[in-house]
């Protein structure tokens, strides 16, 4: 006897209708567990619209590895500023991604 497959909507990895991109790119980084590092590379792509082109343009290096933003600047004087605001840095990066993001800033 020939046996037929009976589709289960409720049990399928994809659902009917239309979904947002915006969504679905979500769906896609939880899926894959790439949605930590999207996070981090965005911090350092967009360094200059999060902190301006004076801080910008006076840093070296920026990166991000689990949960501490390391910072690398040129300027003495800027680097003793930015230590001491530390707390404010951490704020704007965490406003700018919608979430905790960052919990420490290190200078190298």
């Amino acid at each position: 006897m020939a046996q037929y497959y009976k589709f289960d909507k409720e049990r399928a990895a994809r659902k009917p209708g239309v979904t947002p991109l915006k969504e679905a790119i979500e769906r896609m980084f939880s899926a894959h567990h790439m949605k930590k590092g999207f996070e981090e590379s965005y911090v350092s792509a967009h360094w200059e619209k999060i902190m301006g082109l004076p801080i910008s343009s006076r840093t070296q290096k920026v990166y991000v590895k689990d949960r501490v933003l390391f910072l690398q600047i040129e300027s003495a004087p800027l680097r003793n500023e930015l230590v001491h605001a530390k707390k404010k840095i951490i704020e704007l990066i965490n406003r700018e991604m919608k979430g905790d993001l960052i919990e420490e800033v290190v200078f190298i």
